[in-house]
């Protein structure tokens, strides 16, 4: 779209911007060329100055994320972070059945039902499951097999076994694309009993990014049960507001003890980036066939088998209790369990998504037949507790997370280099960005005091701005995983920027500051694409607002929790910040000398008529 305002600009502003527009004549870029009005458009690119001021984020609110971290990492410039998760555990209902009848039930005689007999439940298995995250983008051809192990990983008629089923016919038919074996038809084949390899995201080894081809990496789980009370409602805000917990809450060295799993004092754990096999129950309708010695598979994570006794004694012995009988009961009775990832031979990492984490018991249990006949074949069931999850309101389609769980984010001290440039309020020369109780950066363009002077010259000169964009060099190559993405938004609404007609309609973010690296794999910028909000204000007229920039794990997480910054001045940061341990550091535009040349400015491409 081309938007012409007849204005001019003041003699002096006019004087200034052609000189800047002469110095970087040599970067024009042309864009388009035409007529207008019978005069030619000319095309040209202007830079003008944006000031930068650190902030450091003292805490941050953890309740109920998106994303959680569990482990310990340890930057290079920022210094060590170890993450660790305390949760309520949610019951599936309340007063849960075990096996086939209620507690009640089973100790009520019914001569009537001979069937109803006590069904003495007992625990087999116990096992949490915390999944890990995997690349969503890292199957191109969506044909089932990861791009790594893919023949034609753009290419889903491919056959990278060579059996003679393409991989996509083989993700139909469940057979593994990896075995040309499994290309055959046979008698007693079942779909899907092979593990699956995926594509692993968001684990950090020894502060980069975990590499199945490079790095094994042990570390060691433990898994206490909590006695420390999260409360759901706030009692200061007389439980009318959902009570906060933040990323530096102190937990009493008495809320944990009884010990659930502990890997260090066995084999500790390793990363793997494949499935993992559950057996099956046997379906009691399929007389002739033993589902036991099949598999159901989960995807990457941890699995480790918890405390057998713990789960019968509170949870199967508690059938048909008042501790079970409703969720703030239980709540109140087992409280939560608190989890900590210790380093094995290397500093671990692993971010992931607790609503799809959970407790699953496998217990056996009594049955009769209907004359009372008690089976000599034991039944089992699978009963799955959860730590937090997503609840939809069937009338209104409003989702609500239920359950409670906090980050606790324990930061060492930064380097002198970083905290004597933090708060400062002075424009700065390095801008510094770390996830979760970390920093970010307050953006200005312009000038300092957020006024229209400039843009309004803009406007007067009856520019078309073809693109503008605002590049963060990075300023020091001796960091850890580099955040790929940086996330600009309105610091005083909190809220995304405008995005262009195409990108609204796509659902996909503008302003996201993609890392560029060298073919080495350092960072070296990022470029924030900030063409729809600078038209904004030139056309619409709205206001040059502070600006914010965060590090992000997803550009779609835009909402907000609170934070405390220095001095407990309380505000609103984008969630997205608090999902992640990454940090950088950025050139700032006080920037002079050798590295001038990476200074942080506004680059605006346009077009003009004679």
């Amino acid at each position: 779209m081309i938007f012409l305002n007849r204005l001019k600009l003041p003699a002096l502003a006019a004087i200034a911007l052609v000189t800047i527009f002469a110095s970087c004549e040599e970067d024009l870029t042309t864009v388009g060329s035409g007529v207008v009005g019978g005069e030619p458009f000319k095309n040209n690119k202007a830079v003008f100055d944006v000031f930068a001021y650190n902030k450091k984020i003292k805490a941050v609110s953890t309740n109920k994320l998106p994303i959680y971290q569990l482990g310990i990492y340890d930057d290079p410039l920022y210094g060590k972070t170890e993450a660790r998760v305390t949760s309520q555990v949610l019951l599936p209902s309340a007063s849960p059945t075990f096996g086939t009848y209620s507690q009640v039930l089973e100790e009520t005689e019914n001569t009537s039902v001979p069937a109803q007999i006590p069904e003495n439940e007992t625990v087999e298995s116990v096992y949490l499951y915390i999944p890990f995250l995997t690349n969503p983008t890292g199957d191109a051809d969506l044909d089932g097999l990861i791009d790594e192990l893919d023949d034609d990983p753009l290419d889903a008629n491919s056959d990278t076994d060579g059996g003679g089923l393409t991989d996509a016919q083989e993700k139909t038919k469940g057979s593994d694309p990896l075995n040309p074996a499994d290309d055959v038809d046979t008698a007693d084949f079942v779909k899907d009993q092979f593990p699956k390899t995926f594509d692993l995201d968001s684990i950090y080894v020894d502060s980069r990014l975990y590499n199945q081809d490079i790095d094994v990496a042990s570390f060691n789980l433990k898994v206490e049960r909590s006695t420390f009370f999260m409360r759901d409602l706030d009692p200061l805000a007389n439980f009318q507001e959902a009570q906060e917990y933040y990323s530096n809450q102190e937990f009493p060295a008495s809320s944990f003890g009884e010990v659930l799993y502990d890997s260090s004092v066995g084999e500790p754990l390793v990363i793997s980036s494949e499935s993992i096999p559950v057996p099956k129950l046997d379906d009691a309708t399929t007389e002739d066939v033993n589902e036991e010695t099949q598999f159901n598979y989960l995807a990457p994570g941890i699995r480790v088998e918890l405390d057998k006794d713990f789960f019968q004694e509170n949870i199967l012995d508690k059938e048909g209790s008042s501790e079970l009988s409703s969720q703030a009961n239980f709540n109140e009775y087992l409280r939560g369990i608190h989890l900590t990832l210790a380093a094995g031979d290397k500093d671990v990492m692993l971010l992931f998504n607790l609503k799809n984490a959970s407790i699953t018991i496998r217990y056996k249990y009594d049955s009769a037949d209907t004359a009372g006949v008690v089976s000599t074949q034991e039944k089992r069931k699978d009963v799955v507790l959860s730590f937090i999850r997503d609840v939809t309101n069937t009338q209104t389609g409003q989702v609500t997370t239920v359950g409670n769980a906090s980050n606790t984010l324990v930061n060492e001290v930064y380097p002198v280099e970083v905290s004597d440039n933090l708060d400062t309020e002075t424009n700065a020369s390095k801008i510094y960005l770390k996830g979760g109780a970390g920093s970010f950066a307050e953006i200005k363009l312009f000038d300092d005091a957020n006024s229209r002077e400039t843009i309004n010259e803009i406007k007067a000169n009856n520019w078309i701005i073809n693109n503008a964009n605002l590049v963060f060099y990075v300023a020091d190559d001796n960091l850890g995983a580099a955040p790929q993405k940086l996330y600009l938004y309105n610091k005083e609404t909190n809220a995304s920027l405008p995005l262009s007609a195409s990108d609204a309609t796509s659902q996909l973010a503008e302003y996201d500051g993609e890392l560029e690296s060298s073919s080495t794999g350092n960072g070296v910028k990022y470029t924030v694409d900030v063409t729809t909000y600078i038209n904004s204000l030139v056309l619409d007229d709205a206001e040059n607002v502070t600006l914010g920039l965060t590090t992000t794990p997803n550009l779609f997480f835009t909402g907000t929790l609170n934070a405390m910054l220095e001095n407990d001045v309380e505000e609103q940061l984008p969630v997205a910040n608090t999902l992640t341990p990454l940090g950088t550091a950025l050139y700032g535009s006080d920037v002079s000398g050798a590295d001038s040349d990476k200074k942080l400015q506004l680059e605006i491409f346009y077009t003009e008529t004679n």
